[in-house]
């Protein structure tokens, strides 16, 4: 009974140094002024308490612009990514066709192909329809690798449902796309959430496509436009640990509210996929 107790007390004490402690840190910098960073003073609690680096991250730099291009195509590739992951995993769960078995192994495996290898394919591409340094290029590319995440891991999920409530809604004379919409989409919600969230942050924390694809500072993203903060060998620490602040309170937040939709949805789709 002592050794459990033990190993929990230590598994919680390496979480708090692994994971929030450096969230700690991250906050405490972002409420310091620049003389308290650069000498190490306070080095716990921020002793004066100031919001300078919120209000000159905000008002001095461009970043209001960066957060609304990242909500954008954060949210776009979301929306875009959940409608052609669920008509896709739907396909491969309860369609009978020729290749299945075969495009739903293409799926893992064209996730698994890594992003460095494809934006140079993928830039010529952008630049033969003339979507390179604008937004359209990120919601042109993002779905490369959220698509497939997207449709495994509806597939295991749709997988679950029992088909029996499919064919009852088509004995009711519901066409198949009524099936899905009105009967399997509720019930595959925990799936379909954990997808979202995962989709969400994949774009909302992409640097590589956006700083191949993007030269024009006003459509930068957050990821990207941080560099600018960033002038030779002088960093602005207050202001990027504002900015990170800023961008990771919102991801967490939602994590916390749908974390037990997550779970379910993830042990779902790995159990039956």
């Amino acid at each position: 009974m002592r050794t459990g107790r033990l190993a929990t007390v230590l598994g919680l004490g390496a979480f708090v140094l692994v994971v929030l402690v450096p969230f700690w840190w991250i906050a405490s910098m972002s409420f310091k002024t620049y003389e308290q960073i650069q000498f190490a003073q306070s080095i716990y609690v921020p002793r004066p308490f100031t919001w300078e680096n919120y209000t000159g991250l905000w008002l001095g730099t461009r970043f209001p612009l960066w957060l609304r291009n990242s909500a954008i195509i954060a949210g776009a590739n979301t929306l875009a990514s959940l409608l052609f992951g669920c008509l896709g995993a739907y396909a491969l769960a309860r369609l009978r066709f020729p290749g299945r078995a075969l495009i739903a192994r293409g799926l893992v495996v064209s996730y698994l192909v890594p992003p460095a290898l494809l934006f140079i394919p993928l830039y010529r591409v952008l630049a033969e329809l003339g979507a390179t340094n604008s937004l359209a290029a990120l919601f042109l590319s993002y779905p490369t690798f959220t698509v497939p995440f997207c449709t495994w891991l509806l597939i295991g999920f749709f997988k679950a449902l029992p088909i029996e409530l499919e064919e009852a809604a088509l004995v009711d004379g519901a066409t198949r796309l009524q099936a899905l919409w009105r009967v399997l989409l509720p019930l595959a919600a925990p799936g379909i959430v954990a997808a979202a969230i995962f989709a969400f942050t994949l774009s909302w924390n992409e640097f590589l496509y956006a700083l191949v694809f993007i030269q024009d500072e006003r459509t930068l993203t957050v990821p990207v436009g941080l560099n600018l903060l960033i002038y030779g060998d002088v960093f602005h620490w207050g202001e990027l640990m504002a900015a990170s602040v800023i961008t990771t309170v919102p991801v967490v937040t939602l994590y916390m509210f749908i974390h037990r939709w997550m779970v379910e949805g993830l042990a779902a789709g790995s159990v039956k996929g």
